[in-house]
C-alpha cells in the first residue's frame, strides 16, 4: 500500500509520468529504462515501484493524461461554439489532434504490450479516459451534425478512431525513410498532421 497524504501520491505520481514524457520527447519507448527515468525524479528509483510496477504503466499513465488534454479540448469545442459547419468543424477536431502530438505518437506505439504488462485498475482508468474521448466526439458530431443518424455516428468513430493509430508515422518521417522511399520510387505525399486530419474528416463528415 502506497503511504503519504493523496497530494503527495499524486505529487509524485505526476513527476513520474512527467519523466516520462521528457525522455520521451527524445527517445523511442524501447531506449527508456526504469533507471532513466528514475534519474529524472527527486526521488530514489526503487520509490517508483510503490507507484508503477513497470514501465508500460507509466506510460499508459502518460497515454491516459494525454487523452484527459484532448478531451479539454473537445469540450471546448463542444461548449464555446452555437454552431460550426462542415468545414469549421473538421478543422477544429483537426487542430486538436495537431496540438496533441504527443498522443498521436503514442497511438503509433505497440498498445497491445503496453496494456498487457499493465494492471488491471490502471487499465480502466487509462480506458475510462480513452472512452470518454469517443463520448466527447459523439457529442460534438450530435450537437454539431445533428442530420448524421446514430448508426452514421457509430460508423464515424469506428473508423476515425482506427485512423487516428496511423497519423503520427505517416506524417513525422525520417530522412532515412525519405531516401527509402525515393530511391524504391514511392509516390508519397508528405503532410501535416492538420492536413491528414482534415482530409479524413471532410470526407467523414459529409
Amino acid at each position: 500500500m502506497i503511504k503519504g497524504t493523496p497530494e503527495l501520491i499524486t505529487e509524485r505520481r505526476e513527476e513520474i509520468i512527467n519523466a516520462c514524457e521528457k525522455l520521451y520527447q527524445k527517445l523511442n519507448f524501447r531506449d527508456i529504462t526504469l533507471k532513466d527515468i528514475g534519474r529524472e525524479t527527486s526521488f530514489s528509483r526503487p520509490t517508483i515501484y510503490n507507484y508503477f510496477e513497470t514501465k508500460e504503466e507509466i506510460f499508459l499513465a502518460l497515454y491516459e493524461r494525454e487523452y484527459v488534454r484532448w478531451n479539454e479540448e473537445l469540450n471546448a469545442i463542444y461548449n464555446e461554439n452555437k454552431k460550426l459547419s462542415t468545414d469549421e468543424l473538421a478543422k477544429k477536431l483537426s487542430t486538436s489532434l495537431a496540438n496533441r502530438k504527443q498522443l498521436l505518437k503514442l497511438l503509433a506505439m505497440n498498445n497491445y504490450d503496453m496494456e498487457a504488462n499493465s494492471r488491471e485498475e490502471l487499465l480502466v482508468s487509462f480506458k475510462v479516459a480513452y472512452g470518454e474521448s469517443i463520448n466527447n466526439v459523439k457529442m460534438i458530431l450530435k450537437k454539431f451534425c445533428p442530420k448524421m443518424t446514430y448508426n452514421t455516428i457509430k460508423k464515424f468513430i469506428f473508423l476515425f478512431f482506427p485512423f487516428m493509430f496511423g497519423i503520427y508515422p505517416y506524417t513525422n518521417v525520417t530522412q532515412k525513410q525519405k531516401n527509402a522511399m525515393k530511391k524504391a520510387k514511392v509516390d508519397f505525399i508528405y503532410q501535416s498532421i492538420y492536413d491528414i486530419t482534415y482530409s479524413c474528416l471532410i470526407k467523414l463528415l459529409i
